[in-house]
């Protein structure tokens, strides 16, 4: 679906360093967003809990297609499978990428029971190509109600979410420090 206005930076900051929570300002949005429970980092690791500083682009989002319609964006849109996951062991050859589950080492489920992986906008983080243990699975994806801190995505509230994405095209890069 083509986009009219096409956004190319969504800014995302917090006040603290240590901060899970901070602010995406975009597209006229100025909203609430969750980051790693460990704040912002410029030296992302496996596992460390933090949000990865940096300019990211937004590769493209995952639904899920029993739980809501194609999110309308120019970025490329993919329906979820009950069996899609991503791969988060440093050692393994389709580290920081998709891949199908069951899988032989350890990945992330991406259909999930609460809301959290409604929408899912992979970011462009430690992909090309993925260097072992920089980092992986950094999403933009939905808050949970109380804006709990992430594993080191960076998550909005479903409606702020769908809103920002209508504005975002393939030269949409994400902004976070």
């Amino acid at each position: 679906m083509s986009v009219k206005r096409q956004l190319h930076r969504v800014d995302v900051s917090t006040s603290r360093p240590r901060g899970a929570i901070g602010w995406l300002r975009a597209a006229g949005l100025m909203v609430p967003c969750a980051l790693g429970r460990s704040g912002l980092t410029l030296f992302k690791a496996e596992g460390d809990g933090a949000t990865p500083r940096g300019v990211w682009p937004l590769r493209y989002v995952f639904y899920r297609p029993d739980r809501l319609a194609r999110p309308r964006t120019g970025l490329a849109c993919i329906p979820l499978q009950p069996n899609d996951g991503w791969c988060d062991a440093a050692g393994d050859r389709l580290y920081n990428r998709p891949v199908p589950l069951p899988y032989p080492a350890s990945a992330e489920h991406l259909w999930r029971e609460d809301s959290l992986y409604d929408v899912i906008v992979v970011l462009g983080h430690n992909d090309d190509p993925p260097v072992p243990g920089r980092g992986s699975a950094i999403f933009l994806h939905v808050a949970s109600p109380d804006h709990r801190p992430t594993e080191g995505c960076v998550a909005l509230r479903l409606d702020h979410l769908v809103t920002l994405l209508q504005t975002c095209g393939p030269q949409t890069v994400m902004y976070i420090g």
